[in-house]
């Protein structure tokens, strides 16, 4: 049972701004000028480019593969279930706790409007918020939905407003008159990787791409659009802060965690503060709410493909929800929130990203350098493969400012999950994976019977909404043969008969004989490529179809008239109305431009019929 199609354009947008909009604005800014100084809006810049390759990179797969689980669902199909469970646990983990740390950033704000609000009743309302989110959650993703474009439209106009009205007051000199405006790149670069977090959560909107109506065009513009946005907020707001702020942003040694409320205190009086304590709490309602949505969906891929408990990936109710993995991501993240000192389990969720983001890459270049027909994305990354190696090459610089403790800490979780798939992962799952056709490519020796593109199919499929018909049935039931060398015309009716006699029994001599006189009637030979021979048989209910790809092609006793393909249709006369339909779909496939660069590209017997039923047609 597939997740209903509910989110458009403005939920996911809204989803991936929300997911951004909330400590990395309203309480890392104070930080990461201590760290860089005035040129902290140069280090959010940074970050926001930094960020590219990965944007470009999954919007690419989430269009080509649109599946719940996002990077799990693409590091598991590309790399393989080993890498899938490493990367579905780092996504759920790193999600959660960002989430988690999220509501907690509720108390900073509402201390300004209670300042003997202690710690206990903090986490109590934030774990209040976090149970409101799990039942909107399992009530239905459209209404998770509806809630966070509210949100974030809101915020967004708080926001620009907060820069509309500051940014003229600012005192440029401050900027202008700093000689040592730019800091030692290591110290940059450091700050990059401490903001770099800001961005995560761009992305995982990828995690609900399932449930995305119209994919090709609602995910790379939702996603791409709210970059844009958040970034220029980033940016113009971190700048407006600490120039209305200056040196006021450190008080009392310690940098302050209501940084954009105390800019708004200076220039909009006590009501600027207050309504930008509100943006805050709306910028933290907002980011838990989508976190909650988009983590609880990997465990519940992860379930669907047997590396955790069935009992994840089933959908309940009349909104299709996956109940069992909203609940227990709710319920980790409320012991989080009760129990956990976040601050290095932060640090450590935001190396995992970091990682994730890096091997998102890594999976481009796998999928794009598989060749496989049916890696059919609707969207594709500029600049491939550079911008690629350089997100690699920026990525490994950020892991190794991070820290000994998170790498550390990062490698015992992997180490955790590897653990789980080899005791409970590897004896449940047996799945094809891209990477094994790239080995097999390389050593050409076939390693696995399986194939990831029949999985693909089904995917496509999916995506385009497709209803299979009699002729698709067809197709998937038929006998391919696959000669590598050039054969005679003869040879090839003769390998054609002998599959009829094993698909439908009696003489093979008899089906030669049928085919021989069709072509004494006329030749079957299209074109320079493609021949289809059709013979009636006697009997009733017999419909048949093979399939033939010839690499080097059928000859047809003209050097210049060698078939490449050749589908063979036999039926009864009773079935006279399918066979006709089946030669009419056959016509509009091979009119097709790219029908015969993807028969000769396809690799296995289940890529030459997917040519077939992946085909644009009328159905």
């Amino acid at each position: 049972m597939s997740l209903k199609k509910e989110l458009g354009f403005w939920d996911i947008f809204c989803i991936s701004s929300g997911a951004m909009i909330s400590s990395g604005l309203f309480i890392l800014p104070a930080i990461a000028y201590s760290l860089c100084g005035r040129s902290v809006f140069v280090a959010y810049f940074l970050a926001g480019v930094l960020v590219l390759p990965s944007l470009f990179s999954k919007a690419e797969l989430a269009t080509a593969m649109p599946k719940s689980g996002g990077d799990y669902f693409h590091i598991d199909r590309s790399l393989g279930p080993i890498a899938g469970t490493l990367s579905g646990m780092a996504a759920w983990f790193s999600l959660s706790f960002k989430s988690a740390f999220a509501l907690l950033g509720i108390g900073a704000f509402v201390r300004i409007l209670m300042p003997d609000f202690p710690m206990w009743q903090i986490k109590l309302v934030a774990s209040i918020f976090c149970v409101i989110f799990m039942l909107l959650n399992i009530y239905g993703t459209k209404h998770a939905g509806n809630l966070q474009i509210f949100l974030v439209l809101f915020l967004l106009a708080i926001l620009f407003y907060f820069v509309a009205v500051g940014l003229p007051q600012v005192d440029f000199s401050f900027y202008l008159n700093d000689k040592n405006f730019l800091p030692a790149h290591r110290v940059l670069l450091g700050t990059v990787g401490t903001i770099f977090v800001s961005y995560g959560g761009l992305t995982k909107v990828v995690s609900v791409a399932e449930e995305t109506k119209n994919v090709s065009r609602n995910l790379p513009l939702g996603m791409i659009s709210a970059f844009v946005v958040v970034t220029l907020l980033y940016v113009l707001v971190v700048f407006t802060t600490v120039g209305i702020l200056q040196n006021g942003i450190i008080q009392n040694g310690q940098p302050t965690l209501t940084p954009i409320s105390d800019a708004a205190s200076v220039f909009m009086g006590p009501i600027g503060g207050v309504l930008l304590a509100i943006a805050a709490l709306l910028a933290f309602v907002s980011t838990g709410n989508a976190g909650i949505m988009a983590a609880s969906r990997t465990p519940m891929a992860m379930a669907k493909d047997k590396l955790l408990p069935a009992t994840f990936g089933k959908l309940f109710g009349k909104g299709q929800t996956p109940l069992v993995s909203i609940v227990f991501t709710s319920l980790f993240m409320i012991a989080v929130i009760l129990f956990l000192d976040l601050k290095m389990l932060i640090k450590t969720a935001s190396t995992l990203k970091i990682l994730l983001f890096a091997t998102s890459n890594l999976v481009l270049i796998v999928m794009r350098e598989s060749k496989m027909s049916n890696y059919r994305p609707q969207f594709r990354s500029p600049l491939y493969p550079w911008l690629q190696v350089f997100g690699l090459i920026a990525y490994a610089l950020l892991l190794f400012e991070m820290g000994t403790a998170p790498l550390l800490i990062s490698a015992g979780f992997i180490v955790v999950s590897f653990l789980w798939y080899w005791f409970y992962g590897r004896r449940h799952t047996d799945r094809a994976y891209v990477l094994q056709n790239i080995i097999e490519r390389i050593i050409g020796k076939k390693l696995c019977h399986k194939s990831f593109s029949e999985e693909l199919r089904e995917i496509l499929l999916q995506r385009e909404q497709i209803i299979t018909d009699f002729f698709d049935e067809t197709v998937l039931r038929a006998k391919v043969l696959d000669i590598p060398a050039s054969v005679t015309q003869q040879t090839a009716l003769e390998m054609i008969s002998q599959t009829l006699c094993e698909r439908l029994g009696g003489q093979s001599s008899y089906y030669l004989q049928k085919l021989q006189e069709r072509e004494k009637i006329g030749s079957t030979l299209i074109n320079s490529f493609l021949a289809i021979p059709h013979i009636v048989l006697e009997g009733e209910n017999l419909f048949e179809l093979v399939i033939v790809r010839s690499r080097q092609g059928i000859d047809y006793g003209d050097a210049q008239h060698k078939a490449h393909a050749v589908f063979a249709l036999v039926g009864s006369p009773d079935m006279r109305t399918k066979h006709l339909k089946a030669l009419a779909a056959l016509a509009q496939i091979v009119q097709n431009q790219s029908f015969a660069q993807r028969w000769m590209k396809a690799q296995y017997e289940s890529e030459l019929k997917d040519v077939l039923i992946l085909a644009s047609r009328r159905r």
